[in-house]
């Protein structure tokens, strides 16, 4: 019998090693990653390292941004329109890439309610907030002990019936 069994295991030890695991690319290296989309992403956007995106955080530093967080939100509230009977409310979040050339692409959007469900927001706003993300031209490239790196970047916008009340982070 325990030949029988040290046989068994070999031969599925044996076929096993010719066996294809899942493609790597079938699964993200980190949760959350973003992958181009030929659909919706510029394909003239580029990362220095695709395996080895940071998240901007990991730099210690906080948002990157030239003239820091006030910059931004002086941006926004310079430059978003609200319509006048405007009621929705919650969080919409913009997450995208900031490459080592300070250059910026992959934009996705989430949107939640105040109970943090999910939450699809009316197009009039969702176009102009991403426009206006996309506008922003002073992310710091990413660097860490002398070397340049590609990291993910977020803006949540708050909204209040309508109207824009906190940019976070």
């Amino acid at each position: 019998m325990r030949y029988i069994m040290l046989i068994s295991f070999f031969l599925v030890a044996l076929y096993s090693c010719g066996q294809e695991v899942a493609n790597k690319t079938d699964y993200p290296l980190q949760v959350g990653d973003i992958h181009f989309d030929p659909k919706i992403d510029d394909p003239n956007f580029t990362l220095c390292d695709q395996n080895n995106v940071w998240q901007y955080y990991n730099f210690a530093k906080g948002l990157q941004y030239n003239g820091e967080k006030a910059r931004i939100v002086e941006h926004f509230i310079n430059k978003l329109k609200v319509k006048e009977h405007e009621v929705e409310s919650g969080f919409l979040t913009i997450r995208f890439i900031v490459n080592c050339k300070g250059q910026t692409g992959r934009y996705r959007l989430q949107g939640m309610d105040k109970d943090y469900q999910a939450k699809v927001f009316n197009e009039y706003l969702t176009s102009q907030l991403v426009k206006l993300t996309k506008q922003l031209d002073g992310w710091i490239v990413g660097q860490y002990q002398g070397k340049t790196y590609d990291y993910y970047q977020y803006l949540t916008f708050k909204i209040e019936k309508g109207k824009l009340v906190e940019i976070m982070p």
